[in-house]
Order: C-alpha cells, then sequence, then structure tokens
C-alpha cells in the first residue's frame, strides 16, 4: 500500500499546480482518512515556514500528541527533543528555500520513547500556479522487515551477514556481488526487493547501529568513528549527520538519560 501510494501522491501533488497551500489542502485533506490508515510511514505537508499543515496519525502518535491539532503551525525544531527537531527543519528549509528534492533518504530517527527506527524518507517542495514554492510534502516510510519468501533471499542472506560482520572495513560493490555470485545491477535490483534497501544503505544502516550503540558508552567520538568503518572524526560525523539530522556529539546529549 505504502508503494502505491508513493507511485501516486507525489506525482500528482508535483503536476498539480493550486492558486495556494489552501487550495492544495482542501482537496488533499480528503485522503487524510487513507493516510491515517497506514502504519508504516509517517506522511506530512509544511507551509514555506516549515510549520505543520497537514499530517496522518501516525506521525502525530509519534510526535507523542494524541490529536493532529496541537501539532498543527509548529516546524520539527518544535516538536521534536531540542538536540534533534533543528537538523530535522533545516533539512526542510533546503527542500523550501533551494528547492531541492529528497528522494529514499535512509535516516534514524528517535521517536517519543527515544527508541531508535529507520526510515527511507522522501521530501519535495510543492509549486504553486506562479511557480513559486508554497510549501513541502514529504513520507518518511519504515524499513520493513526482510522479505524471507523471496527467490534471492538466501543468496542475500550471506551478503547482508557479510556486512554485518565487516562494517567496520571497506566494504567493495565487488564482493558482495562475489558473494551472492550475481551481478551488480541484480544485487542493487535484489537488496532493495528483499531487504527494502540498496546495498551502500545497508552497509551505513550497520554503521549507524553500531555507533548508535557505542554512543551510548563512555567511548571518545574518535574511537566510534574507527570502531564503525570511518577513517577519520570528520568523515564519521559528516555521515551521521547527513543519516541523522544531527552531529554524533548531539545524538550522544540528546540520548543520555
Amino acid at each position: 500500500m505504502t508503494d502505491t501510494l508513493l507511485g501516486s501522491l507525489f506525482p500528482y501533488l508535483e503536476q498539480y499546480r493550486p492558486a495556494n497551500l489552501e487550495a492544495l489542502l482542501a482537496g488533499v485533506s480528503l485522503l487524510l482518512p487513507i493516510l491515517d490508515a497506514i502504519p508504516n510511514a509517517a506522511i506530512f505537508i509544511k507551509d514555506p515556514a516549515a510549520r505543520y499543515v497537514l499530517a496522518n496519525t501516525t506521525l502525530v502518535q509519534r510526535c507523542g500528541l494524541k490529536r493532529l491539532q496541537p501539532l498543527l503551525g509548529k516546524t520539527s525544531a518544535e516538536v521534536f527533543p531540542a538536540q534533534l527537531g533543528p537538523g530535522y527543519t533545516e533539512q526542510d528549509r533546503r527542500v523550501l528555500e533551494e528547492g531541492r528534492v529528497l528522494e529514499d533518504q535512509l535516516e534514524l530517527h528517535l521517536y517519543g520513547s527515544r527508541e531508535p527506527g529507520w526510515c527511507l524518507t522522501h521530501k519535495r517542495p510543492l509549486y504553486g500556479q506562479a511557480g513559486d514554492i508554497i510549501g513541502l510534502a514529504g513520507i518518511s516510510v519504515d524499513v520493513q522487515s526482510a522479505a524471507h519468501t523471496h527467490p534471492a533471499y538466501q543468496r542475500l542472506a550471506a551478503v547482508d551477514e557479510h556486512i554485518r560482520q565487516h562494517f567496520h572495513q571497506p566494504i567493495s560493490l565487488g564482493e558482495l556481488t562475489r558473494i551472492a555470485g550475481i551481478s551488480v545491477a541484480q544485487l542493487e535490483r535484489y537488496c532493495k526487493r528483499v531487504f527494502h534497501l540498496t546495498p551502500r544503505q545497508m552497509i551505513h544502516k550497520a554503521r549507524l547501529e553500531q555507533a548508535h550503540r557505542l554512543l551510548h558508552s563512555d567511548l571518545p567520538i574518535t574511537e566510534v568513528a574507527l570502531r564503525c568503518g570511518y577513517t577519520d572524526h570528520s568523515a564519521f560525523s559528516r555521515q551521521f549527520k547527513q543519516l541523522t539530522g544531527f552531529t554524533p556529539r548531539e545524538y550522544r546529549r540528546a540520548t543520555e538519560g
């Protein structure tokens, strides 16, 4: 159902050029009961100031709220923990001010319980009739469990195991194709079907899961970087911020206590 939504809702929003955001919301709000029925995806629309103007029930609940109304008019910086929210809002502003499109971005989120969760996030600017950006639409889809019944699962299970055992070392696509006995194109295609991630995203995920665990310890961040397969502190920080929206130091402070 989520794949169908991605395949139809975003193209519709791209082609539909309303007079203003209010006109767009009048039409999209009719779909809200359907969006509310999707438990594994947080779906939202924001205005040019990056404030929520529409969200489904999944997002409302993950913000620790019971109703949509208290969320409306607020930015991510006002809803999520102080160390984390500004990073999400910064991402929104790049979409709104620069017209950037965020596609299939693997992200590590913290929910109300402070438990980490993996999502693939998509964000697109919304344009009005005059060609100006009137808001943004976004969806963060939970990374699903592996499709164990897929015919290619056994081959790819060996790839997944190799990544989990060797993520602290450089891993090449050639190395993974030799393990699976398939081409690079097949590896990319089957990984998306079985694990819902690209091979690169699988490597990033394994490294970030370890980083999440180690950042709860007293290890220096430089040591955490080395143990997670990064060559130095700056490379680790850049990748971590790209995938989470905040630096390792900010993440450590956010999860203390």
